[in-house]
């Protein structure tokens, strides 16, 4: 990664691709103006492959425009779009007990409950970021109600059904760096509003804490995905699959606490789980990130444990931006050149643009879509957005 000129030159590729590529692609194909929303299942020209709704993605999409009207341009057709998604979801995506759906149909109806609480995560930092766009105090008020709910079924004892058996307890990662990205979305909105007795910045501090004390195992320089309540590693099939991209975006969320602290025990906490999981996962006869791998590099259960999926490259796209912006290492610099250069060579369609979401290990598309109810837009134009933003900060090594 080189200076001055160059690293203009970048953060113009990455603002050029955001704005000319990926978010007309979803606004002109995503968005419901029949019924409101956003529609996610779509093949690669964004003709509709079905058209279900994703609970997960009315959040994560009014986040999306939301926070491009706050933060790039205050276009009228982004807030247009985060209104869409937000109302939609505030009138059809809520249970009566107050947890949302995971799938609706295209008017709204409810299709699928699941035992997870994301969807009100997401569903919390799309009203967050347009309580703030928009002025309107209401969704300041829905963005807290579902923080709360996340809160209380994600960490509160008993509320969440059990997913297995006590016979072997677990406790998973995915609830606590989930948190991380919540809070930290909520306190950039609504100014570190306080749920459960304690503020957003406490919450952080509490489930960092938590991934330290349980997670984090420096003697097999591993983050895991899940481990005993006391944090006693599960030698079993599930509990030695590790998933790198995962465990990379936790280091960079991890990061960026540290940034907005001016923490450099925080920094050099999300750089060292970047450092092991970059080197487990990266492949290195095809390049790319793997899927899934084990903690003692035995044969991992799931068949698609070599596939390079679109996500976990955009969060490592970030992560080793954000080290080397954060540490100055020259390491970091050169894992985002081959990051960045392995996946923007395999993963966008050269024909009706955005990216391919599922690949083989080799790079060549497993399938063509360009959406389901997983993919939208979320990871890749996040992805877009804040290495422009870092880019263009002055502060850089």
């Amino acid at each position: 990664m080189a200076h001055g000129q160059t690293m203009k030159a970048l953060g113009a590729f990455y603002r050029r691709t955001l704005l000319d590529d990926v978010v007309p692609f979803w606004l002109q194909h995503g968005l419901d103006r029949q019924h409101g929303g956003f529609l996610t299942c779509l093949d690669r020209d964004g003709s509709l492959l079905d058209s279900d709704k994703s609970v997960w993605f009315q959040g994560r999409a009014g986040w999306l425009f939301s926070s491009l009207f706050n933060s790039v341009a205050r276009r009228p057709e982004w807030l247009e779009a985060a209104h869409s998604c937000t109302s939609f979801s505030r009138a059809h995506c809520h249970s009566p007990s107050g947890k949302m759906w995971f799938t609706v149909t295209r008017e709204g109806a409810p299709l699928r409950m699941r035992r997870y609480v994301f969807s009100e995560a997401f569903g919390a930092i799309s009203y967050a970021a347009f309580s703030k766009a928009s002025g309107d105090p209401s969704f300041h008020d829905a963005a807290l109600a579902a923080w709360d709910t996340y809160l209380r079924f994600s960490f509160e004892p008993g509320v969440m059904p059990p997913k297995s058996e006590p016979t072997r307890p677990s406790v998973s990662l995915a609830p606590l760096m989930i948190g991380i990205a919540t809070a930290h979305e909520l306190r950039d909105s609504l100014g570190d509003p306080h749920s459960r007795g304690a503020s957003c910045t406490d919450w952080i501090s509490r489930f960092i804490a938590d991934i330290e004390r349980l997670f984090v195992k420096p003697d097999h320089e591993a983050l895991m995905e899940s481990v005993a309540p006391d944090g006693t590693i599960l030698d079993h099939l599930d509990g030695r699959t590790l998933n790198p991209g995962h465990a990379i975006e936790c280091a960079w969320f991890i990061m960026r606490e540290g940034q907005h602290r001016h923490d450099p025990a925080l920094i050099s906490l999300g750089a060292k789980i970047l450092d092991w999981m970059w080197t487990r996962g990266w492949d290195r006869e095809h390049g790319g990130l793997l899927y899934f791998t084990d903690l003692h590099n035995k044969p991992v259960q799931e068949y698609w444990h070599d596939m390079k999926f679109w996500w976990p490259h955009c969060e490592a796209i970030i992560a080793t931006l954000l080290a080397w912006k954060l540490t100055g290492e020259p390491k970091y610099a050169e894992w985002h050149r081959m990051v960045h250069d392995w996946s923007f060579a395999h993963f966008p369609d050269k024909s009706h643009g955005e990216w391919f979401g599922y690949l083989h290990r080799d790079g060549s598309v497993s399938q063509h879509a360009k959406g389901n109810l997983f993919k939208g837009p979320f990871h890749l134009p996040r992805m877009l957005a804040i290495c422009a933003s870092l880019l263009d900060e002055p502060d850089l090594p």
